[in-house]
């Protein structure tokens, strides 16, 4: 459940702060002064901390400082009648999650608070590994990695070799394999475990807004900057920053990443003046930053910097055997939230799941599995509960014509490949047969993205990214196939 804890001399702010935020399973503490406010800061642990800046006993600011000796990770929003005060951007140049001037915007503030209950979870709760279907699944306070299949017990392994090394790292894997918990278990065993870790996802944040979120800007800088803003890379000073979809930043934004790699300098938008921090960068992607370097659209020297150590994901069909495993755990995870008395698959459903490609990887599987549990009406899966592309018969090579011209393809463009020593060459190969299949899908349903997406198993947005990465657009498709009939 989370808990925000709000500080503020004026009982009706307190007030229309918990009548605004106030959602089923918050839990509010309150404090009229400083002092209790970091008492219960010490004593209830809360989630997220929204503090006035003037208070009768301290200013927020030498609150702030004391509550972030107890709790260094937790997220701390200030709220201030003067939007220029010096008090206020002191506290987010020291480490507060944001401020917020009032009278606050009330969508503002409901984000800005769902934004910093999304980070307290993912710097609090633990990415712990799940080696046995006997683990505590129905634990909230954690998140679990499961699979005990070879290609994860060697996940492990290079997990807890790079932990505790303050090196850069670059995860690489497909959408839905899990690079978010992998990236905040090498946080949690590393050296900066006790400081903040931020995430940032590339591709979900508008190009024109992205480099502002990395290295924040002064007011009036640009068009509706009407306050300064302390970028992530500020924020993480001294701790672990996650650029999910790296492969998706821009060129001139890279650049400045480069350099903040490169000596730890940065700028803000619009400023002049030159900051320093200590930030330790977990970077991933699925996309194929080799074919992204030969196509000049990312750098070349940027990717050696963030690939000091790479420890790669596997999908979903190359650990199949984890499959009951990963079944068990969110059948166990979900009883308590969907109140199902689910307990087991049926050997048919479990057949039909196996038989799956699973493109969308283990997030595809959480979702057919939640899904089948809400239509499910006993305790066991069937497979009529699970959602209908699940039990379609896939094409066996039984079924596909005799001519194997397109796999004699594939082969000569692994040996060319190999005679040019070119690197990263599985996403090399299968950069190129995705191109083939997203065009595929396509046609099969007339340029349609949301059925495109259905069918593949992946989120909208990550078809468009991957749609352009590889220089597809749905009105080439459909002429495409148009002319082919």
């Amino acid at each position: 459940m989370p808990k925000i804890l709000l500080i503020d001399d004026e009982p009706n702010v307190l007030y229309s702060l918990e009548k605004c935020l106030r959602e089923e399973g918050t839990e509010f503490l309150t404090a009229e002064t400083a002092t209790a406010g970091i008492e219960l800061v010490r004593e209830q642990q809360p989630d997220v901390v929204i503090c006035d800046v003037r208070l009768p006993d301290l200013s927020g600011l030498d609150a702030f400082l004391r509550m972030r000796e107890i709790e260094p990770r937790l997220p701390v929003i200030i709220i201030t009648a003067h939007a220029s005060t010096d008090v206020a951007i002191e506290a987010m140049k020291r480490g507060a999650f944001d401020y917020l001037p009032k009278p606050y915007d009330l969508d503002e503030l409901k984000q800005t608070v769902r934004n910093a209950l999304e980070l307290s979870r993912l710097s609090r709760v633990p990415a712990v590994f799940s080696q046995s279907e006997e683990d505590d699944t129905n634990d909230e306070n954690v998140d679990r990695i499961v699979g005990t299949s070879r290609p994860m017990q060697e996940v492990y392994k290079e997990i807890g070799r790079v932990a505790p090394q303050d090196v850069n790292v670059l995860i690489l894997g497909e959408s839905g394999t899990g690079k978010e918990l992998v990236a905040r278990a090498i946080f949690q065993h590393s050296g900066r475990a006790d400081r903040p870790f931020l995430a940032l996802n590339c591709a979900a944040i508008p190009e024109s807004l992205l480099e502002s979120e990395l290295f924040g800007h002064e007011k009036g800088a640009f068009t509706n900057a009407d306050r300064r803003r302390i970028g992530k890379f500020e924020q993480a000073d001294g701790g672990t920053l996650f650029l999910d979809e790296i492969g998706d930043m821009t060129l001139p934004t890279q650049a400045k990443v480069l350099r903040v790699l490169q000596d730890g300098s940065f700028e803000r938008i619009g400023s002049n003046q030159t900051l320093h921090a200590d930030v330790r960068i977990v970077a991933a992607t699925n996309r194929n930053l080799a074919a992204l370097i030969q196509e000049h659209q990312f750098r070349e020297d940027l990717f050696y910097r963030l690939n000091t150590f790479t420890i790669r994901i596997p999908a979903l069909r190359e650990r199949l055997e984890d499959l009951p495993q990963l079944m068990d755990y969110f059948i166990r995870r979900f009883n308590p939230q969907l109140k199902q008395p689910v307990t087991a698959v049926a050997p048919e459903a479990i057949a039909a799941l196996k038989a799956r490609p699973w493109p969308g990887n283990v997030r595809e599987l959480q979702s057919a599995i939640k899904y089948a549990m809400v239509r499910s009406t006993g305790s066991i899966i069937t497979a009529d509960c699970l959602p209908d592309r699940m039990t379609e018969p896939d094409v066996t090579a039984a079924e596909q014509p005799s001519d194997f011209a397109s796999l004699n393809d594939v082969r000569e463009l692994v040996r060319d490949l190999l005679q040019r020593s070119t690197m990263d060459l599985q996403n090399a190969v299968t950069s190129r047969v995705e191109m083939i299949l997203l065009e595929e899908v396509l046609n099969h349903v007339d340029g349609n993205l949301s059925r495109a997406a259905e069918t593949l198993g992946i989120s909208r947005t990550t078809l468009r990214s991957k749609l352009q990465s590889h220089g597809i657009t749905v009105q080439k498709t459909a002429q495409s196939d148009a002319a082919g009939r």
